[in-house]
């Protein structure tokens, strides 16, 4: 529990968990917390990192899956033309 709230559990979505990270982040700077709450926050926006990163290389992957070929083109030079 850090500040009231449970910090285990499901994982929250990426929205959800940079919020929470930018949230901690600012809590952390203004250096109210003591050692040990300071570690447990470190440890949480640690953890909330490793979901972010998690989830934007998932949302890679997803997209690279959608262009053709394996292409790198940027998404606005992909034809989206559905007549094909």
């Amino acid at each position: 529990v850090l500040n009231g709230k449970k910090v285990s559990g499901k994982d929250p979505d990426f929205e959800s968990a940079l919020v929470e990270l930018e949230a901690l982040v600012a809590k952390m700077e203004t250096g109210e917390f003591t050692l040990e709450e300071s570690l447990v926050a470190f440890e949480r926006g640690v953890e909330l990192t490793r979901q972010c990163r998690s989830a934007l290389e998932q949302a890679e992957l997803r997209i690279r899956a959608l262009m053709p070929d394996g292409s790198e083109a940027p998404i606005d030079e992909v034809d989206t033309d559905a007549d094909g």
